[in-house]
């Protein structure tokens, strides 16, 4: 193994600890190191906080190396432009960084050049791609900044045979508590809980964080309803006032005076409606509402916890960027059991969007599998 993977999957484990602190912000991990020395680790810890490359150099003072003539290894290229903080660019030259590696190029226009400002005050600049985990870590950034739509996240529990509920619905539980104490951590990192009304129906879900040490970011419930059919007396809507929950239904119906009461009676309990223009087949433009989530309320990522009717549609729409697959050890050996997706009608194998496995990690006699969509 190279020292700049060893030292560019350093920097990317500790960034990994920010998870759900510093978006919309990327993660972003640095490791200050001499040769095989490490001299100081830093990570963007919180969004408005100081950069990775800083809290690198400060953690060389504190341990009292100098970082003049060292290395820098970071997952993201530096940045070359003032924001809530001040370029790393800047601070790597002031310490007299010779040689810094990254990992990922920082497309973002008020930012990037980083490595060619570098280059052009003498250090040495090596850009790879050698940690596939370094590499990771920006994709969700980068997705945001190419679509202007959040990172969304599909997550559900199988069977071996890859059925989420018996035939008669029965889907509590495929996955063990472990596996299900693992979801409600990954519902304290993310902005958005994405739900239809299939589940309200059949789940009555409150969709939030429980039993986490500590919940990083309150996840809007966001609920997809053309017809604004909600429950009244469904969890969600009882606990709106508490959570901020959205329900995102056709345009048409968010203005009609026909609606005007329920709206009026659903908003006084504290949820939100947004009108979403309708997509060809008559449902709403789930693109459409992704991009309005990001540019509304600022949602960066977005939990994806529904059943196989709206796991489909997105999956039709190519809007799932990630998708976290809780495998028992159980077999249904029922054809009408119900599939993880349908609805979905694939023609052929050229237009199926690939996905690559991120992560596998046992949990009890569960697999946790992740998978991230693959764009090469």
């Amino acid at each position: 193994m190279s020292l700049a993977k060893r030292m560019l999957d350093l920097a990317a484990r500790h960034a990994l600890r920010a998870a759900g602190d510093v978006e919309p912000n990327p993660l972003v991990g640095c490791v200050i190191a001499r040769s095989e020395q490490v001299l100081g680790i830093g990570h963007h810890r919180k969004f408005g906080g100081l950069h990775a490359e800083r809290e690198a150099l400060a953690s060389c003072k504190r341990q009292g190396y100098e970082p003049r003539g060292a290395s820098a290894y970071v997952t993201l290229e530096p940045c070359n432009g003032q924001g809530k903080q001040p370029a790393c660019v800047d601070a790597l030259l002031e310490a007299g960084i010779a040689h810094v590696v990254y990992a990922v190029a920082d497309p973002n226009p008020a930012k990037s050049g980083g490595a060619a400002r570098l280059s052009s005050h003498g250090v040495s600049v090596e850009y790879s791609r050698e940690s596939p985990l370094a590499c990771s870590l920006a994709q969700p950034f980068l997705r945001r900044l190419a679509t202007g739509r959040p990172w969304v996240i599909a997550k559900w529990a199988q069977t071996i045979d890859g059925r989420v509920a018996t035939r008669t619905g029965e889907s509590k539980w495929i996955s063990n508590p472990r596996s299900r104490a693992r979801v409600h951590r990954l519902r304290a990192r993310v902005d958005a809980m994405l739900t239809g009304m299939g589940t309200i129906l059949s789940d009555d879900p409150m969709l939030n964080a429980r039993d986490v040490r500590r919940v990083r970011r309150l996840a809007r419930r966001v609920v997809v309803d053309s017809d604004l059919d909600i429950p009244p007396e469904c969890a969600i809507v009882n606990t709106a006032s508490e959570i901020p929950t959205i329900v995102a239904c056709d345009q048409d119906i968010s203005s009609s005076g026909i609606t005007a009461p329920r709206r009026t009676m659903l908003q006084d309990k504290g949820v939100e409606i947004i009108g979403v223009r309708a997509d060809e087949r008559g449902g709403i433009d789930l693109g459409h509402m992704l991009e309005r989530l990001s540019a509304d309320f600022g949602v960066a990522s977005v939990l994806v916890e529904a059943g196989p009717r709206l796991l489909g549609s997105l999956m039709r729409d190519d809007l799932i960027d990630e998708a976290v697959v809780y495998i028992a050890p159980l077999l249904f050996g029922d054809e009408m059991a119900r599939s993880s997706i349908e609805g979905h009608i694939v023609g052929s194998l050229a237009g199926v969007p690939r996905f690559g496995v991120h992560r596998v990690t046992r949990v009890g006699d569960d697999i946790e599998v992740t998978y991230r969509r693959r764009f090469d």
